[in-house]
């Protein structure tokens, strides 16, 4: 099997102590001599699946805008978020991204890395940032020149975000509540771009729009409730009551947000309200969009939609994202604008922190150096060929795993488990083959290949601990707790049968 992992790196300047020296011959700096450089529109969701599109082929979703972009530029259908090292993903995960590295060589800390936004400031680009930043303040503060209504955080109450500004003195403003998280972003996006358009637009925009949905708490705007009918949403293909197995803390926060064992009622009602808050940031989408086009700046600017990681929702027996299987590692990823193809799909394996390297190519800029994403410009731009050929995910120091185009692999250190799928017959990862003889060569093959990304990435976790713990547990010894974030709605709908005199509601 052929095993791929070179570093892409198109090196026309290189950036010292903040200044650019010069030293390919022709190269000049970076505002002279230059050809017009794209707007960006980075529109970032937060927990969607893969599938919960339109354009991924879920007929029960209403995305018309996301899956116009789709048909006016190029989907990958084999995206991924390498992991995290502990239970919020979503922070690691939005570190990769903005730094273009490797889970094990940035981890979900940002202080003193040199950020996407903060790379495109030093070649001209006017940077803006609204909602959800994972990191510290002052990272956000180093990252960007503009910023309204940014949340610093997790999570929280859709309907009662703690939102910050940056001020001309590029400090963030003490957090105030405000309104719906999703009309909050978007609407600081739209302000952006209007006042954008009205100035001299003497520098391209990088504007980045972290939505906060549809992250728990799954309680939609009140016009957006019963959108779904829960009856009409059908049950995930790999649906389970139980995970059959212990793998890690099945009672992390994300899996208590339903009762054990799930019931069909009880994931048909979480995808329809899942649903109905993607179709909410999808409205919002189309309104961004219009934006563009009325103050003429939709034709030069690079659209991406994307998302920081999946959720089960169901799938397996499970509802969070602390898990390898597709559902919770797989993200949507649509590039669209000015030389981009048009209704293009690829499969190629690519990673969210692929991204930072490939925009730079879109938008004429050199690579930097340092980083581990490759670039997948020339995919965008209709050119043969694949990106690499396995992808590596992880989960703390309890699962692992590495797939090529069919076969993902899936071990558990701590467990001496390992799970075999063959995804081109199994895209649901039902049928674990890693037992049958027939596919002993193939684990063999497939184990091989994950000790190669594993040195290679610097995993730090142990592949053969002494230690073995039982695959057996007691589910009902697992305990359904809300957290400080979930609103009346949410408590009334899925903690009904939770005792609140009793439970302690936990922070996140």
């Amino acid at each position: 099997m052929a095993f791929s992992n070179s570093r892409v790196t198109v090196t026309a300047c290189s950036l010292v102590v903040g200044a650019i020296v010069l030293f390919a011959a022709g190269c000049s700096s970076p505002t002279e001599n230059i050809p017009a450089k794209p707007n960006i529109l980075f529109l970032f969701a937060d927990d969607q699946r893969a599938d919960a599109l339109g354009a991924a082929g879920n007929t029960y979703i209403k995305t018309p805008n996301i899956d116009q972009l789709a048909q006016n530029g190029i989907r990958f259908t084999n995206t991924y978020v390498m992991g995290g090292h502990h239970g919020a993903i979503c922070a690691p995960s939005r570190a990769m991204l903005m730094s273009g590295k490797s889970l094990f060589h940035v981890y979900d800390r940002l202080d003193g890395v040199t950020t996407m936004p903060m790379y495109f400031n030093r070649f001209g680009y006017e940077t803006f940032g609204t909602g959800k930043w994972h990191n510290n303040a002052n990272t956000f503060e180093a990252s960007f020149q503009k910023g309204k209504n940014v949340f610093i955080g997790g999570m929280s109450d859709h309907f009662n975000v703690p939102c910050r500004d940056l001020g001309p003195d590029g400090k963030l403003s003490e957090p105030i509540i405000k309104g719906y998280s999703t009309d909050l972003f978007a609407g600081a996006a739209i302000d952006f771009i209007n006042e954008y358009a009205s100035s001299k637009k003497d520098r391209p925009f990088f504007c980045y729009v972290a939505f906060t949905a549809p992250h728990d708490p799954r309680s939609p705007r009140k016009d957006y409730i019963g959108m779904y009918p829960d009856e009409s949403i059908p049950l995930p293909g790999n649906f389970k009551g139980l995970h059959p197995f212990e793998f890690d803390n099945l009672n992390i926060r994300d899996e208590t947000l339903g009762p054990w064992p799930r019931t069909p009622e009880l994931i048909r009602a979480s995808l329809a309200d899942y649903y109905a808050l993607i179709s909410h940031v999808d409205d919002k989408v189309g309104e961004i969009i219009e934006t563009l086009k009325k103050n003429g700046l939709y034709e030069n600017t690079v659209i991406v939609y994307a998302a920081d990681n999946g959720l089960a929702l169901g799938s397996h027996g499970l509802l969070g994202k602390q898990n390898l299987y597709e559902h919770s590692t797989k993200v949507p990823l649509i590039f669209s604008g000015p030389g981009i193809p048009k209704e293009k799909v690829t499969d190629a394996l690519v990673y969210l922190y692929d991204i930072f390297p490939g925009l730079c190519d879109l938008c004429n800029l050199p690579i930097p150096e340092g980083i581990d994403g490759q670039n997948i410009a020339p995919l965008i731009k209709g050119k043969p060929g694949g990106v690499r050929n396995s992808l590596y995910t992880v989960y703390r120091n309890t699962a692992r795993a590495v797939r090529t185009k069919d076969w993902k692999l899936i071990r558990y250190p701590q467990r001496n488990y390992t799970q075999l799928f063959n995804l081109e017959e199994d895209p649901l990862e039902i049928n674990n083959l890693a037992a049958l003889p027939k596919y002993h060569g193939k684990v063999d093959e497939m184990m091989a290949l994950m000790k190669k990304w594993y040195t290679l990435t610097d995993d730090t976790a142990t592949l053969m601990p002494k230690t073995i713990l039982p695959l057996e547990y007691d589910y009902t010894k697992l305990k359904q707790v809300p957290d400080i974030h979930q609103p009346e709605y949410v408590l009334k709908k899925y903690f009904k049968n939770v005792d609140m005199q009793q439970s302690k509601r936990k922070g996140h």
